[in-house]
């Protein structure tokens, strides 16, 4: 149940943004696992996912700034994404989406759109509960923050302990001596809004000056869905029955795709029982996550840590990351499942099989992929 309007005080302010540091950490996980699955990484689509994947690197730095700004320590180390889970993002956003780490395909695509969709573009069942989109939830933590602009700029004037972050890489920071701190903020949660869905009402486009032609998330994950680049016609709004009509521009051709296996709920655990090199694929998981896990403690480390540190901590976080990229491209996702495990997934997994075929070609060869587990939990 939300809490209701009425008691959206500057403490409900700093505890949303920690959620929305959460919910933009939560995107990327499923953007790399599809992204990572590409056989080959320069063509199109791996640079679309990777744009969208940055932007949402972004997003995260912005919310990680903003509760610092509000007096507050951004946790990121403690942040546990769960896949599949019980369903939608952290904050209870998209309530209907049962998200899962797999490859490129239909099914992911269709799922990256209802994830970055603009709440005109949702059917009348997508729309239930009282964050049906990413832009709601952020709607919420933009009302609040006017209904108590007085509480928000007195914090951002008295800072807390936590580093403001990025600066340098052109990422929104907030300062103490602002003139005007409230308005400062409220750009950067229009920032994250439109780079994901787009700048409001019937349109999937961004303000051109501001995001440099960029498509949203939601336009270049449909571009694509759909194979086409975006295209708008003349004198027609985009709606869910006109949308195809908006993709019709130049053809974009489907890559290589490496088969992943979309992850369990148990991280493979019932079929690396049954694998006779499970133990050497249970290394190559583990190796990654622990780069994960590094990655993680160097982000919290770049907000929570002694400011001269933010700059090398931030670097070793990318270290970590080029490393999860390797460990999964060349490692683990080259690690064949044994067609015997892939035959006794309906038994292995009778509440998930349904879900493990309609992201993974079950008639074809099925490998292993990433399962981003924090360790430093």
């Amino acid at each position: 149940m939300p809490t209701p309007v009425e008691l959206r005080d500057i403490s409900w302010i700093r505890g949303a943004l920690q959620t929305a540091i959460a919910l933009e950490h939560s995107t990327m996980p499923l953007y790399c696992s599809a992204m990572y699955s590409l056989e080959v990484q320069n063509y199109p689509s791996y640079n679309t996912i990777r744009s969208v994947l940055m932007e949402e690197m972004v997003h995260m730095a912005i919310a990680a700034n903003m509760v610092a700004a509000l007096g507050g320590s951004p946790d990121i180390k403690g942040l546990k994404p769960s896949f599949p889970g019980a369903g939608g993002l952290p904050g209870h956003v998209a309530p209907d989406l049962r998200l899962h780490l797999a490859k490129l395909s239909n099914a992911s695509l269709e799922a990256f759109m209802r994830l970055e969709a603009p709440e005109f573009m949702l059917n009348t069942r997508q729309r239930a509960g009282a964050y049906p989109t990413i832009g709601s939830f952020y709607d919420a933590i933009r009302a609040a923050v006017v209904r108590n602009s007085d509480s928000v700029e007195r914090a951002m004037r008295a800072g807390g302990p936590a580093n403001q972050v990025g600066g340098n890489l052109g990422y929104l920071t907030f300062e103490t001596d602002d003139p005007d701190p409230v308005g400062r903020l409220l750009q950067g949660l229009d920032i994250i809004t439109e780079q994901g869905e787009g700048r409001g009402e019937g349109t999937v486009e961004t303000a051109a000056e501001d995001f440099q032609k960029e498509g949203s998330h939601y336009a270049r994950f449909a571009e694509l869905r759909y194979g086409r680049r975006y295209a708008a016609p003349e004198d027609l709004t985009i709606s869910r029955e006109t949308e195809r009509e908006f993709f019709a521009g130049e053809e974009i051709a489907w890559p290589v795709v490496i088969n992943v296996l979309a992850v369990p709920d148990d991280g493979y655990a019932a079929i690396l029982a049954l694998d006779p090199q499970g133990p050497e694929v249970r290394k190559e998981l583990e190796g990654f996550d622990d780069a994960y896990t590094q990655m993680m403690i160097a982000l919290d480390t770049s907000w929570n840590g002694p400011v001269e540190t933010w700059w090398p901590s931030l670097g070793a976080a990318v270290t970590q990351m080029d490393q999860m990229r390797v460990r999964s491209c060349f490692n683990i996702m080259r690690n064949r499942i044994p067609q015997t495990a892939i035959d006794r997934l309906p038994e292995l997994y009778p509440a998930q099989h349904r879900a493990l075929e309609r992201y993974t070609d079950l008639d074809q060869p099925v490998f292993y992929g990433p399962r981003f587990t924090n360790n430093a939990i």
